[in-house]
């Protein structure tokens, strides 16, 4: 009770604090420090998406949006809420047993194994067959599936590969546990059950962590991890040590798999997905003249954060214990900024021709989740929307003023404002295409010129130390003015700006290790079967072969494409040069392009 006391107080008085700031139409560093300060504190927990944290802050943006004067930008609701999908658990249904000697031994769940968050939900009995690493790379000269029939059969195999002391492996891109149970799949398996091998770390047999990997189940195949002793049981019932196993594959680089004669398993497998809303807070000013006012201009940034542990692969702090992620930089810095450009020009209202929407995004660490449901579900048309200002990470102008801006490119009249109007002494730098890294990218995706503003990352980004103390609040009001500047000249243009698609740069992968590239952008949030396309990258091979926005990859050569990973998965033993033959679903028609690939 008193822990639950000490953190109300704390919530109590930083919303104090905040709401009773002094509020100055002008844009100052003093009310950024107010806003960003009650945003970025231990209270607010990191706002990761969808908790009640998310929702403390999303009605701080709404209350401000209200003291402005501005209008619910959501048909009469200052909020648009969007599902996804926060975690995944194991329930019930999920077991292992383990026959040896015709002696049944049944596992633990959560203890003894774990089946994997992408599984899909069925059950397998029978034969069990040891396929070494799950490798099937004819390039390579290596097929651990070589002379073995896994159809309708329960295959076990070792995480990681034959080089796994090489960090720069051929066998690295054949490794992820998804690529290996999509294999095992095409091969006919019924079931996967993947084990650390002893190698390259003899004491270490952690389980894997259930954490939802932003893509459908495997519906066709269940897969499950165990801990390590009771393979290495399975190998003693058939005469064989599985570290010595291992040992000589790694060093013939030749497979020995072989099916158990002695044991038998049957697992069942069931995980459910834990469904959550996120928020979009949005206010808008309506343009006083009456052709323009139908002309929108966003203005944006994202206020979701890491949370706690929510997000432990994001994170950049590898420590054991959990600590809150405040975010100030990213994203309370472009928050505090949208809520200051705001109040500037609600004070104009009478002199805006064109309207403004001031939009606040959720689930941008997530994947830019809140943005492409808004560009998705758009509260007006959104071909009458004439650009988009994207705020992220902006709190950190250096001593060398330098200040990104990326999107520069995506119309013809971008570089001439940007520059007109650096009358703060910035040491620009420009980077032409549209695309990645924040939300702006969704706008892109809908053919609208985007510029997104950022001072840079640092030695906090992602970690827990990422505080409001360590923001340059002089730095980033010059930042925000700049951008006021902006949006006061794109209202006053005779004409809307017309959208330029950029021909984003090619290159060769790091090493000289060419891979190849598709060019396409995926949907975030989709979560149905293939890999549904957001849009293509200028000149790529996608656009060039007429794939669009809308699209669902179903096939990638002969490959079926289920999700984002078998696509990837799909594209590995491609060379620059080579056509495939690529299906996708569109309009619920299967349509095939051939498609040239080029290196990345």
């Amino acid at each position: 009770m008193k822990r639950l006391f000490l953190l109300a107080a704390i919530l109590l008085f930083s919303s104090i604090t905040a709401q009773n700031k002094i509020h100055n139409p002008e844009i100052t560093s003093q009310e950024i420090k107010a806003d960003l300060s009650y945003l970025a504190s231990d209270a607010m927990k990191g706002r990761f998406t969808g908790s009640k944290e998310e929702r403390l802050a999303g009605d701080y943006i709404r209350d401000e949006f209200k003291l402005y004067g501005l209008e619910p930008a959501f048909n009469g609701s200052w909020f648009q809420e969007f599902p996804f999908i926060e975690k995944v658990e194991m329930t019930k249904a999920n077991s292992l047993s383990i026959s040896l000697n015709n002696k049944s031994v049944k596992l633990t769940a959560g203890k003894d194994f774990v089946t994997l968050s992408y599984s899909g939900k069925g059950k397998a009995a029978g034969e069990i067959v040891f396929a070494g690493y799950g490798i099937s790379a004819p390039k390579l000269n290596y097929d651990d599936y070589a002379g073995i029939d896994v159809k309708g059969k329960i295959v076990l195999i070792m995480k990681n590969h034959p080089e796994h002391d090489s960090s720069k492996s051929e066998f690295d891109k054949y490794a992820s546990f998804r690529n290996k149970a999509t294999v095992a799949k095409e091969k006919g398996a019924a079931a996967i059950i993947l084990v650390n091998g002893f190698a390259p770390k003899n004491d270490d047999d952690p389980l894997a962590e259930l954490r939802y990997d932003g893509a459908p189940a495997m519906k066709e195949i269940c897969v499950q991890q165990v801990k390590r002793n009771f393979v290495a049981d399975l190998f003693r019932t058939e005469g064989k040590d599985f570290s010595s196993l291992q040992s000589e594959i790694d060093r013939s680089k030749k497979p020995s798999s072989f099916i158990f004669t002695k044991s038998k398993a049957s697992l069942s497998t069931e995980i459910k997905e834990i469904e959550k809303k996120g928020r979009n807070v949005a206010g808008m000013l309506t343009g006083s003249d009456p052709v323009l006012k139908n002309e929108y201009i966003v203005i944006g940034a994202h206020y979701d954060h890491l949370g706690i542990d929510q997000l432990k692969e994001s994170s950049m702090y590898k420590g054991k214990d959990n600590q809150i992620h405040n975010g100030a930089d990213d994203n309370a810095s472009g928050t505090s900024g949208l809520l200051e450009v705001a109040e500037k020009l609600a004070s104009m209202k009478g002199l805006l021709k064109r309207s403004v929407i001031f939009a606040a995004f959720s689930g941008e660490e997530l994947g830019i989740l809140g943005s492409t449901y808004m560009t998705n579900n758009f509260p007006f048309d959104i071909k009458n929307v004439t650009c988009m200002l994207n705020m992220d990470m902006i709190g950190r102008l250096n001593d060398e003023n330098s200040l990104t801006i990326i999107g520069s490119g995506t119309a013809a009249e971008w570089k001439e404002i940007l520059n007109k109007k650096n009358s703060y002494g910035f040491k620009l730098g420009m980077s032409d295409g549209g695309s990645g890294g924040s939300d702006h990218q969704a706008f892109s995706n809908k053919n609208i010129p985007v510029l997104f503003f950022f001072t840079g990352t640092h030695s906090d980004y992602h970690k827990p130390t990422d505080d409001a103390d360590k923001i340059n609040y002089d730095g980033e009001a010059k930042v925000v003015n700049y951008v006021f500047d902006i949006a006061l000249e794109l209202e006053n243009l005779s004409k809307r700006l017309q959208y330029v698609k950029v021909e984003e740069p090619v290159a060769r992968a790091a090493g000289g290790r060419a891979r190849v590239t598709v060019g396409t952008v995926p949907e975030f949030g989709y979560n149905g079967n293939g890999y549904k396309l957001s849009g293509t990258t200028e000149g790529s091979p996608a656009a060039k072969a007429g794939l669009k926005a809308g699209d669902i990859i179903v096939k990638f050569g002969p490959k079926a494409v289920g999700n984002i990973y078998d696509f990837m998965y799909a594209m590995q033993d491609y060379k620059a040069g080579d056509k495939v033959d690529v299906v996708v679903l569109r309009d619920g028609k299967e349509i095939t392009f051939n498609v040239e690939l080029v290196a990345k």
